[in-house]
């Protein structure tokens, strides 16, 4: 103990100064601004050892307003709670060690009275030998006055002392005998201090002050025993059990009282859990609450008990807190066994959640008595929360995955259940969303489940809960990527899909419904679903709303970051969708090439100039692109942007391939037969035709100048065989006409004016007539 106070009057030098220092800081307001040197002066009147905090303070006050003075206590009051954190937060971070420390302080505690009391023994048997020796050592010579001294002893009537001295043990035995343990106490007090009294003044003897010591010592025992043994009995409760502790304290046996205490509670604890029994039909959430009624009503009796006789002394806390974090291990293994795990296992995460709100709900009642045990419960149930979400989120692929197999990939308004649940977040909007019945039953349980798992927020499972939702999403993409016509091949060893069996999408319509599917997933319907998580946070106490907002704000850049990758996993779905419909255009059923150098060099040899008109493998491409454009209006309204960018897409695949086919380039560069004039003036009229039909609809800025530098690459080949390009091929009008010609015939619109474009097109700005840049560079 009396190292436990030198380090309380160690930390309280420090802390006091610093106060102080506040205290000056914010009386004169300016010390910031004046030197190093002065500061340290002025400094010097806190470091003397005669400093008197509260004249201090009482001077400096006398110059200041209401105002400042009101600053001053604010500013101390907010320096006292972040004092208060600091401690906290220290003594949690060291708990193990100031627990261990404690206990160790506690048995020397109990050692040390052990030796005292062993001391004090030996101390009066050594004086009573000593007096014994000096009486012996007497003379033979003084025997006359010694037998006149005993003679007078003999005759001497006994003193008061010396009778209450020798009734003293009758009297102790008849208190012990009718347990009146307060007189007794008060009995041995008062016997201490007669006991000291009579050494000091030398009016027993020797063998009397013995003798009363050893009946003291006798009795404090058998006290101290009856006591113990009556704090065990499972009758004794309440007020009986409080004296019982309390006595024994003041017998100066407190570490054996407070573990009698504490003893006490638990028995009659497991005693009230024996009323508790767990069957295979009862509810987990009504067996989770009747254990945790039982067991912190126990933890919370036991630390108002030990409060109540032992204080805050931080031997008897720690034990306390040990103690309770046992009880709270016991309840949490209780319910993992008997609830969790079956609700884990089925995926049932409503009800874990449930008891994970039951039993922190109970135990959050303990914070109040400065017992926080939630921490414990959260750590043991973990485990079995992460079980229930990775068996919950099994269960959604696994039904979405069940239901694309038979999915007809038609996009329609979610059912009328799901409309009336309130569920959907996009009905709520007045927006319902149209989707295929695979992606509404992928929807409906992400909400479901984004609703179950907001409780365990406070599990610190944010992270994970949106990887594993990602996960299933990821192999939700990959169903819809096989089926994809041509993709159950190429994609067989896609992560997460397996072999699962899923119905192929034939049509075009059906094609672009996967596509309609996981773009309003990604970018509507579950980042709404997503943004539960923070609405449901943020009803929780008004206390923690500065966490709250905190936590609200590191979790942006993260949802952000989710539904960055929820977006990739959605342009994967892109990419294989125009690859798919890229290699359709280019090569046949056969193997064959719908694009390849021959169709243009073998124009030369013919007698017969050439019918013109775009290449029939690019009127393919627009008539496909002209087409899912018209289907894509009406499944991505409001999405517009994103069936503008996969048109783009489209034709960009196709222009890539044409653009690094090196088998191609080879044979137009240094094919056997060289790229004739005819040749040039078919691969010049199909690109200006890409260009026009892909003009501020399928067209970006980097497809466009792809298109120049094939182009470019083109005329250069036909120079190396000495001929100018500009020699034989016609005005440009010539090539819009019969461009624009075969746009009409295929859209079936109205012809636009030559460098007509329509509004928000992404190429506006680029001119179809740039062809004549291009040309005089082919020229040069």
């Amino acid at each position: 103990m009396a190292s436990a106070k030198s380090s309380r009057s160690r930390a309280s030098g420090p802390l006091g100064q610093a106060t102080t220092t506040g205290l000056y800081q914010t009386a004169n307001g300016a010390a910031g601004q004046e030197s190093g040197v002065q500061l340290a002066d002025k400094l010097k009147i806190f470091k003397t050892n005669n400093f008197d905090p509260d004249a201090y303070v009482q001077s400096k006050c006398q110059t200041m307003n209401e105002k400042e003075i009101r600053h001053l206590c604010s500013y101390l009051q907010d320096l006292k709670k972040a004092s208060a954190e600091e401690m906290r937060r220290s003594v949690y971070a060291n708990y193990a060690a100031f627990i261990r420390t404690s206990k160790e302080i506690s048995d020397l505690e109990g050692e040390l009275l052990s030796i005292r009391n062993l001391l004090s023994t030996q101390a009066a048997l050594i004086h009573g030998l000593a007096e014994g020796v000096h009486i012996d050592s007497l003379s033979a010579g003084s025997e006359g006055s010694a037998e006149d001294d005993v003679s007078n002893v003999e005759d001497r009537e006994a003193t008061d002392i010396e009778k209450w001295s020798a009734e003293f043990p009758d009297m102790l035995d008849v208190l012990l005998a009718e347990r009146r343990v307060d007189e007794a106490l008060d009995a041995l007090d008062e016997a201490e201090s007669i006991a000291s009294e009579a050494k000091q003044n030398q009016t027993l003897s020797t063998a009397q002050l013995l003798s009363l010591k050893t009946a003291i010592s006798d009795h404090r025992q058998k006290l101290a025993d009856q006591l113990a043994e009556a704090a065990c009995q499972s009758s004794t409760r309440g007020v009986e059990l409080r004296a019982a502790a309390s006595a024994l304290k003041r017998l100066g046996d407190g570490p054996r009282a407070h573990s009698l205490l504490l003893n006490a509670h638990n028995q009659r604890l497991q005693y009230n859990l024996q009323t508790i029994h767990p069957t295979s039909t009862s509810y987990g959430g009504a067996y989770t609450a009747a254990l945790s009624q039982q067991v912190f009503s126990a933890i919370a009796q036991a630390v108002s008990d030990s409060l109540e006789v032992f204080g805050d002394e931080p031997a008897y806390a720690s034990e306390l807190v040990r103690w309770s974090t046992k009880q709270a291990e016991a309840f949490a293994r209780l319910v993992k066994r008997h609830a969790l795990a079956s609700s884990a296992a089925a995926g049932g995460l409503r009800a874990a959640a449930e008891c994970v709100q039951i039993a922190i709900g109970h135990c959050s009642l303990l914070e109040a008595r400065g017992l926080s045990l939630s921490s414990v419960l959260l750590k043991l149930f973990r485990p079995s929360v992460e079980q229930a979400l990775d068996a919950n989120l099994k269960r959604i692929e696994e039904s979405t995955a069940a239901l694309a197999a038979a999915d007809d990939w038609l996009l329609m308004y979610p059912p009328a259940s799901g409309r009336t649940s309130g569920r959907s977040s996009a009905t709520t909007m007045g927006i319902q969303p149209k989707l295929s019945s695979s992606a509404h039953r992928f929807n409906s349980m992400v909400q479901d489940f984004f609703e179950d798992v907001g409780p365990l927020l406070t599990m610190q499972l944010g992270g994970s809960t949106m990887d594993g939702l990602l996960k299933v999403f990821n192999s939700y993409i990959n169903l819809l990527i096989n089926a994809l016509p041509g993709s159950m091949e190429d994609e067989a060893n896609l992560e997460g899909s397996g072999n699962k069996i899923v119905r192929i999408a034939e049509t075009e319509a059906q094609q672009l419904a996967l596509l309609a599917n996981a773009s309003l997933l990604a970018e509507e319907l579950l980042p709404r679903a997503a943004m539960k998580l923070s609405s449901i946070y943020q009803a929780g106490g008004v206390d923690d709303s500065r966490r709250r907002t905190s936590d609200r704000h590191s979790r942006v850049p993260e949802q952000r970051e989710w539904k960055r990758k929820l977006q990739r996993s959605v342009d994967r779905l892109r990419d294989s969708f125009c690859r798919q419909h890229a290699l359709d255009l280019i090569f046949t059923e056969d193997g064959d090439t719908h694009l390849s150098a021959e169709m243009y060099i073998s124009l030369d040899g013919n007698v017969e100039e050439p019918e013109w008109a775009p290449s029939p493998i690019f009127q393919e491409l627009y008539a496909k692109l002209n087409r899912m454009a018209s289907i894509a209006a009406d499944m991505f309204v409001g999405r517009e942007r994103f069936s503008t960018l996969l048109m783009m897409r489209l034709t960009e695949t196709v222009v890539l391939w044409l653009s690094e086919d090196q088998s191609f380039w080879e044979d137009i560069e240094e094919g056997p037969r060289p790229l004739g004039p005819l040749g040039l003036q078919q691969f010049y009229l199909d690109m200006q035709f890409v260009i026009l039909f892909g003009q501020g609809r399928f067209l970006s800025r980097h497809v466009h100048q792809v298109v120049i530098d094939i182009i470019e690459r083109a005329m250069a080949a036909f120079s190396a065989t000495g001929m100018n390009p500009d020699s034989v091929l016609p005005s440009d009008d010539w090539f819009v006409d019969i461009a624009q010609e075969t746009i009409t015939r295929i859209s079936g619109k109205a012809r636009m004016a030559n460098g007509d474009r329509e509004p928000n097109s992404p190429t506006a700005s680029v001119s179809a007539q740039s062809m004549s840049s291009v040309r005089s560079l082919g020229s040069t």
